[in-house]
């Protein structure tokens, strides 16, 4: 496997989650290695840590934001000749927590994961560095009358969010009372959600069906990695074993088993014969079975941490419109969550099985209110994770120097 091919398949998330201990997490040493391709820098932890990372321009700027960690060792140094890297720079955020500045030479890509304990080392948090690709620039939209030249010449994209109605054609999914189809149902829903997105400067939005059509699952996952997305939220209105069953749900996938008996049979239910592996889309079948391991390992963990955020969000932003089945996120091996790179959420907008639930799932105005919910949910997300070089990260930016 190519080296960069490598570092891509590392890059998990820019948002890493995992648990904090009782006392800030102390970082002990910077380690620096050059090379070629990549410069690593290593930072030893006493801990595991929460981390952020988004780059700046003019000048080039690469920032790791630690949450609830300080520094012990020092970085002064560091031998930074013949690196990308002029200087690096830290200082405290409040509430206990850390930023740390690479000033650079020239725009890099930047590729960071978290190792565990092993082979006699602690925590620690790898940075590496490595020349940065421009992919093409769309065709520039007309000109906003607000905006400025600053804002106009800043490299900032839009957040690429994939919406996945649920069924489709041959496949009509759950059926109601009344002859109500779950796939009619959550295609009019994922329609009024891509259609708010679209609305809002700085997202971009594609659906995986805008008609009744079939999609297989394993197709649903390789539209949202094409379109090289952000996120994939599929949106469902299932039928449950009990008719009394009601209320939104939202589920992220799960390696092991499911968190609940509900969320066990909705996996079953959606996931039927069109199993799909995970590790056929990081194409590392022909790799070596440990290397494949840990590549997969780590790009899963990431991204199911992201997703349990993800879904966190979103389910407190349907609690003000419709009752909640569970007012946690649920999780269970979705196949059409599978994606190990792209954070996925599975919505059940409420059960079409339930008859209150069903009458009000056909609405035009139950619908709207759920599409409308759905976006508050992701836009606050993405508000407090904004992915790098995002319009999001850049308005982040200038609040910040503001």
């Amino acid at each position: 496997m190519h080296r960069r091919q490598l570092l891509n398949l590392l890059l998990a998330s820019a948002v890493l989650i995992l648990p904090l201990g009782v006392c800030a997490t102390q970082v002990r040493n910077l380690r620096l290695w050059n090379s070629a391709d990549k410069l690593r820098l290593v930072l030893d932890l006493s801990g595991p840590v929460q981390y952020k990372t988004f780059s700046l321009s003019a000048p080039e700027r690469l920032i790791i934001d630690l949450r609830g960690a300080q520094l012990s060792g020092d970085f002064s140094q560091l031998a930074l000749a013949n690196t990308p890297i002029r200087s690096i720079r830290s200082g405290h955020l409040g509430q206990g927590d850390t930023r740390i500045v690479l000033d650079l030479v020239e725009p890099l890509r930047l590729d960071s994961f978290l190792l565990p304990p092993q082979d006699g080392q602690g925590h620690r948090l790898v940075l590496d560095l490595s020349n940065a690709v421009r992919a093409p620039q769309p065709v520039a939209a007309p000109v906003l009358p607000r905006e400025t030249a600053s804002d106009r010449a800043h490299p900032k994209r839009d957040i690429i969010v994939v919406v996945d109605p649920g069924h489709g054609g041959k496949d009509p999914g759950a059926v109601g009372a009344r002859g109500e189809r779950e796939k009619d149902v959550v295609l009019a829903i994922a329609q009024l959600l891509a259609k708010r997105l679209k609305r809002e400067k700085g997202f971009d939005v594609k659906l995986v069906r805008n008609d009744d059509f079939f999609v297989p699952l394993r197709k649903r996952v390789e539209i949202a990695r094409k379109h090289k997305a952000d996120m994939f939220i599929s949106v469902h209105a299932d039928a449950a074993p009990r008719l009394t069953a009601s209320g939104a749900s939202v589920y992220a996938l799960s390696e092991g088993g499911a968190t609940s008996a509900t969320a066990r049979f909705m996996a079953q239910r959606e996931n039927g014969a069109d199993l799909l592996g995970a590790t056929s889309l990081l194409n590392l079948k022909d790799k070596d079975p440990m290397l494949a391991g840990v590549i997969l390992d780590m790009s899963m963990n990431a991204t199911i941490a992201a997703s349990l955020q993800l879904g966190s969000t979103v389910l407190g932003s349907l609690a003000g419109i419709t009752t909640l089945h569970q007012k946690r996120v649920e999780q269970a091996g979705f196949a059409v969550l599978k994606s190990p790179d792209v954070p996925s959420i599975l919505v059940e907008t409420g059960f079409i099985s339930n008859s209150r639930d069903s009458q009000r799932l056909v609405t035009a105005r139950h619908q709207q209110a759920i599409a409308d919910g759905l976006f508050a949910g992701l836009q606050s997300y993405f508000q407090k994770n904004p992915p790098i070089n995002s319009y999001l990260a850049w308005l982040q930016e200038q609040k910040t120097q503001a």
